[in-house]
C-alpha cells in the first residue's frame, strides 16, 4: 500500500483540500484511495509521536503510537486501499510557533523524522504545498490576529521579511529526515484552488470534480478583520478595504525574490531531493511543437510609403 503524507503547509488551502477529500470519500474508495484527515489524526491517532506533557503511567507512548498506526494501516490495507493519503498540516509544526520565533518551520526535520519512525518505514511519498512567502506570512498574520494574536510591529515584520529560512530549507530538512521517500512540492499558485489537480498529481488517478471549489479558512479582508477585533486593535489596521498588506514594498519584493529562488531551485531538480509537481491539465508540446508565427512586425519585402521632405 502506498502511503502519502500530505503535510500542508498551513495557509496553503490545506483545509479546503481536506474537505474535498472528505466529501469525495466514497468515489475515491472505489479507486482504492483512502484518506485520513484531521478528524482522525487529532482524535488520538498521533498521540505520543511528538514529545510533550503526558501523564506518568510508565507506558512507552512512542511505541504505542507505532502499534496504533500499524493496526490502522493494516485495516486500511485489508479494506482494499491501495493508496492511503494522510493529510495533517500540524506534522510540520504550528503557525503560532513560526510567528513567535519569526522563522519558517524550524523544527520540521526533527518532527518528520519522528513521523517516519512512527509509520515504521511504510511512508512512500510526502507532499508539501508551498506559497509565495509574502502571501504566506500575510495570511498567517491575518489568521493569527483574528484569533487574538497581537498586532505585528515594524521590527517583527522586518524579522519575518529577512528570516534566513525559506521553503528550500524546509524541503531539505524533510528530505534529510526521510531518505528514500519521494517528496512532491505543490505550489499554491497552481494547485491551491484545484484540489482535484493536486490529488491527480499525487496519485496518478483521475480525481472527481465534485466539491472541488469549496474554500475554507480564507484570510479575512480588511473590513472583516477590523470588525472582528477589539476597537484598540482595529485602530492599528490601515483604512480601506481588500487584502491586508502589512509588509512594505521593499519587504514584499525581498520575500518574493526568495520564493522565486526556491522555485528556480525546484525547477532545476532541487539537488535530487524533491520534485516540483506539474499541472496535470497542461500537456507538454512533445518532440514536434505546434508551428506558430515565427516573425514579428511588418515583413521587410513590402514597400512602405515614406514621408515627403517638402
Amino acid at each position: 500500500m502506498k502511503v502519502i503524507l500530505h503535510t500542508g503547509a498551513h495557509r496553503c488551502a490545506t483545509t479546503s483540500f481536506q474537505e474535498y477529500m472528505r466529501q469525495n470519500a466514497q468515489p475515491l474508495a472505489l479507486q482504492g484511495i483512502g484518506f485520513w484527515g484531521p478528524y482522525r489524526t487529532r482524535g488520538g491517532l498521533f498521540h505520543g509521536i511528538q514529545p510533550g506533557p503526558a501523564p506518568v503511567t510508565g507506558r512507552d507512548l512512542v511505541q504505542r503510537a507505532r502499534g496504533r498506526l500499524q493496526i490502522q494501516m493494516a485495516a486500511s490495507r485489508d479494506a482494499g486501499v491501495q493508496q492511503l493519503l494522510v493529510s495533517e498540516e500540524n506534522m510540520l509544526g504550528a503557525v503560532r510557533a513560526n510567528l513567535r520565533i519569526g522563522d519558517l518551520y524550524s523544527g520540521a526535520g526533527e518532527r518528520m523524522a519522528r513521523f517516519a519512525a512512527a509509520f515504521g518505514g511504510a511512508v512512500t511519498d510526502v507532499a508539501l504545498s508551498i506559497r509565495s512567502l509574502d502571501a504566506y506570512w500575510t495570511s498567517a498574520l491575518a489568521y493569527a490576529v483574528a484569533r487574538g494574536h497581537k498586532m505585528p510591529t515594524e521590527a517583527s515584520l522586518d524579522r519575518l521579511a529577512h528570516a534566513p529560512r525559506s521553503w528550500r530549507d524546509v524541503i531539505t530538512d524533510i528530505a534529510c529526515a526521510m531518505p528514500g521517500v519521494r517528496l512532491h512540492v505543490l505550489p499554491f499558485e497552481t494547485f491551491g484552488a484545484r484540489p482535484e489537480a493536486a490529488l491527480e498529481a499525487l496519485t496518478g488517478l483521475k480525481a472527481p470534480r465534485t466539491h472541488a471549489r469549496v474554500r475554507l479558512n480564507a484570510s479575512l479582508c480588511l473590513q472583516d478583520l477590523r470588525a472582528s477585533l477589539p476597537s484598540f486593535a482595529a485602530a492599528q489596521l490601515p483604512e480601506g478595504t481588500g487584502r491586508w498588506r502589512p509588509f512594505t514594498d521593499a519587504q514584499t519584493a525581498y520575500l518574493r525574490e526568495a520564493y522565486a529562488d526556491d522555485l528556480m531551485w525546484l525547477a532545476g531538480g532541487a539537488d535530487g531531493l524533491a520534485a516540483l509537481a506539474h499541472d496535470p491539465d497542461k500537456q507538454a508540446a512533445g518532440t514536434n511543437p505546434p508551428r506558430i508565427a515565427l516573425t514579428r512586425g511588418r515583413p521587410d519585402d513590402k514597400q512602405r510609403r515614406m514621408a515627403g521632405s517638402g
